[in-house]
């Protein structure tokens, strides 16, 4: 390679020389015409090199199974290294055009020293980033911060790059330039720290498998509610339900407390825990005439039937005085609501009854008694999770009215 570039550049001065012209002008022209030659050569040589690696890699990407070399061609990869070919060949030409140069032969060298230095790293980032839409393909990785990763090894080859660059630039020894390095450690420190704790935190998210993307997560210190749709070294970005875009540190995932849903989604069902408010004025004994009315609603016609058979024989047996409603055992409407809204949601198609199921009566407020709902749902979907639970107490609260129950509303001045 050396003598059939000397044979390139090695002819012109003599020629000069041969047609009488001075030393030092037969010098200066024969190194513009061969730097002219040069950039020419190398031209040449781009475009020829970037035809055929493009040409090929796109012939091979539609011949391949594989998706990874259709990532390589849109990544640019075959061009880059069109481009780094050139140059190896000007690197290599530099020191026989600028032989008797040598003050410039070694600025010029070191110029193109560091562009191939940079070139490189922009192929290995190219190649890596293509990695990385392929693995984010696969169903195996597609919910793992492949990004964090990719990002540290680009930093690790940006500092050995700058290292690589600073020692041949200043003509630094690559160990002394090392213990230079290890001296200032603690600012290299400080410089990256949110970047080695973002680094540590995507470790322990990766491995506890706290978070991957897709999940659905709420992070009320951020804001944010929604769908992670990206996991960097520094950020987690989560798509919110309203469409907005909150970033956050990724740091914050293993120092700070969040929910994630991905359990609830991959569960039997997603709760309904929700609760309505009666007034405890309304809560009263029911009497046989209304027990006999309330017989006609006909998913607890059987409940009142037996219940009173119950009552009845408790109270024969132990001789109660039914003067007052109060004595003996008795049915509430409270209680026969209670019962009622237990057998709706058993008899209800969206609810699993292989799950939990009750109706509850919580500790009573200054603003009534609650009676809470405590289920779920065979689906959940965000938007039939709403659906069902709007459609139980839709019904629920058109329902208290018929066992002459009240629901507690804040009192309001009519004469507004």
């Amino acid at each position: 390679m050396h003598n059939l570039l000397e044979k390139i550049y090695g002819w012109l001065y003599p020629l000069l020389r041969k047609i009488s012209l001075g030393n030092l002008t037969a010098s200066y022209i024969s190194l513009f015409l061969n730097i002219l030659i040069l950039c020419v050569l190398a031209y040449v040589i781009y475009i020829v090199f970037r035809l055929v690696l493009i040409s090929l890699m796109s012939i091979v990407a539609k011949k391949t199974k594989t998706n990874f070399d259709d990532l390589l061609v849109s990544n640019q990869t075959a061009k880059y290294i069109a481009h780094l070919i050139p140059f190896l060949f000007i690197y290599k030409s530099v020191p026989i055009i600028l032989d008797k140069y040598d003050y410039w032969e070694s600025i010029f060298g070191k110029m193109v020293e560091v562009y191939i230095v940079l070139l490189s790293l922009w192929i290995v980032r190219s190649i890596l980033k293509a990695t990385s839409d392929f693995l984010k393909e696969q169903p195996r990785f597609s919910d793992k911060p492949i990004d964090s990763y990719i990002q540290v090894i680009m930093i690790v080859l940006w500092i050995f790059s700058v290292g690589v660059i600073i020692s041949e630039v200043f003509d630094i020894n690559k160990n002394t330039l090392l213990g230079i390095l290890g001296a200032i450690s603690a600012i290299i420190i400080l410089i990256f720290r949110d970047t080695i704790l973002g680094f540590v935190a995507s470790v322990q998210v990766s491995l506890n498998d706290m978070v991957r993307i897709g999940d659905w997560i709420t992070f009320d210190k951020f804001g944010a509610d929604g769908d992670v749709i990206e996991i960097n070294l520094a950020t987690v970005k989560v798509r919110n339900f309203d469409n907005t875009t909150t970033t956050i540190p990724t740091y914050s995932l293993i120092s700070d407390s969040f929910r994630n849903w991905r359990g609830m989604l991959k569960s039997d069902g997603r709760r309904i825990k929700r609760h309505i408010l009666i007034q405890s004025k309304s809560i009263r004994f029911l009497n046989e005439e209304e027990l006999f009315k309330m017989k006609k609603i006909q998913i607890i016609s059987d409940y009142i039937d037996s219940r009173q058979l119950e009552i009845n024989k408790y109270n024969k047996t132990y001789n109660v005085d039914k003067s007052l409603p109060i004595n003996g055992r008795n049915i509430t409407n409270f209680g026969l609501f209670r019962k009622y809204i237990t057998n709706y949601l058993e008899h209800y198609p969206g609810i699993n009854k292989n799950m939990i199921l009750l109706c509850r009566q919580l500790q009573p407020t200054a603003q009534g008694i609650p009676l809470e709902i405590y289920t779920f749902s065979k689906d959940q979907r965000f938007e039939q999770y709403e659906h069902i639970m709007a459609d139980i107490f839709d019904h629920i609260i058109a329902s208290v009215a018929y066992f002459d129950l009240e629901i507690y509303e804040m009192a309001t001045d009519k004469s507004l």
